[in-house]
């Protein structure tokens, strides 16, 4: 028996909301709309790489908790119903994620976060271009793009096309020039200033 949608739903309805498929999906225009099954190289990276930034902010007693696959709130203007994107890693304030620990609601960015990061997969077009503008548009403060298969077009990632990692960082309400990483490049992030990793050891998450 699965659930249908008969009117809008809010953000917090679609949270509860369950069509009983075990299908994945985000909100678009309070309709919820089923997303593609990650593939397993993209499905390992993203744990992986999760796990080790959880364990990073630890480690380093950052104010982040690293969480994946978590629907964020996009930004909405009356009359416009909701809308969500389930991010593959969600870059939450410690601070926040304490005081969703002490609700029963589900958890999920209902604010901005300060950190999105996306793994590229087929649609790479979302990535690259949406999903940058939504990200932008609701003030995350930093928006990684991580391209592990080189998915992207050669604007965003160059001729030759190669595995590129691309961080937006957010200054006065607009995300500057792309940083991009490829190889043995190390990251610098904002968020994790100093964090001993380069663009190939992200992308060796995949295998």
């Amino acid at each position: 028996m699965y659930a249908t949608v008969t009117k809008p739903l809010t953000f917090e309805e679609f949270l509860a909301w369950d069509d009983g498929s075990g299908r994945e999906f985000e909100l678009l225009d309070g309709i919820p709309v089923p997303l593609s099954e990650p593939n397993a190289n993209h499905e390992d990276l993203i744990e992986r790489l999760c796990t080790y930034l959880e364990n990073h902010c630890q480690e380093n007693d950052l104010p982040y908790v690293a969480r994946q696959s978590k629907q964020v709130r996009l930004k909405t203007a009356s009359p416009e119903k909701e809308k969500s994107r389930k991010a593959d890693i969600v870059i939450f304030a410690r601070e926040e994620w304490q005081r969703m620990k002490t609700s029963s609601s589900s958890a999920a960015a209902y604010i901005p976060p300060p950190g999105i990061i996306e793994v590229v997969s087929n649609n790479w077009k979302d990535d690259y271009l949406t999903k940058l503008a939504e990200y932008e548009d609701l003030g995350i403060l930093e928006y990684i793009i991580i391209d592990y298969a080189a998915f992207g077009g050669i604007r965003f990632i160059g001729s030759p096309k190669q595995p590129t990692i691309t961080i937006y960082q957010l200054e006065d309400g607009e995300y500057l020039p792309a940083k991009v990483f490829r190889g043995q490049d190390r990251i610098d992030s904002r968020l994790f200033p100093n964090i001993p990793l380069t663009a190939e050891q992200i992308f060796a998450m995949s295998r």
